[in-house]
């Protein structure tokens, strides 16, 4: 009788190659999903932007909320699709997260204020791409895709200028490399 070692899948985010400024991540496990969004929130402060970019069931809000209970929020994280917007309190870090899917003027995402909130928090807005300049540009943009070998892959890469893009992807190099 021939015995096979099955390796479990990593816990830990992969590493993988990215063409152009920026990094990705192979997430094998729900486990791995949430350590990255735990590293990303660690690195964010006041006046970050994420936009999350992703299929529907890529995971999009999965990773904010892992992101949020790293930050200390203790409540419910939800999709804010049909509110909009939730404002996330609680943690050491105020956190809005929007969900930008239904709408299409840039006047109705004005009349939302969230380039006024951004000032005093950290915004992860969902399907935020089409309004970047609405919600007052640079940033950073998280690509989460399904993929046969590694499950999902997280792609992150800086917007317009690269502002702390500089301080989160040396944060989560540095974070990997323990």
């Amino acid at each position: 009788m021939v015995e096979v070692a099955l390796s479990r899948p990593s816990r830990e985010p992969v590493p993988l190659p990215f063409d152009g400024e920026g990094l990705a991540f192979g997430l094998p496990t729900r486990r791995a999903t949430v350590r990255l969004a735990r590293r990303l929130g660690a690195a964010l402060a006041p006046g970050d932007l994420i936009l999350l970019t992703g299929a529907l069931g890529a995971g999009k809000t999965f990773f904010v909320r892992a992101l949020a209970r790293s930050r200390g929020v203790a409540g419910p994280v939800t999709s804010p699709s049909f509110s909009l917007v939730h404002h996330l309190e609680g943690g050491d870090l105020p956190l809005i997260h929007a969900d930008l899917y239904r709408l299409g003027d840039p006047e109705e995402v004005h009349h939302l204020g969230l380039r006024e909130l951004r000032d005093d928090a950290a915004m992860l807005v969902e399907w935020g791409g089409p309004h970047h300049e609405d919600l007052g540009g640079g940033g950073i943009e998280l690509i989460l895709s399904l993929d046969a070998v590694h499950g999902r892959v997280a792609s992150l890469r800086p917007l317009d200028d690269a502002g702390r893009w500089p301080h989160i992807a040396r944060a989560l190099r540095r974070a990997h490399a323990r």
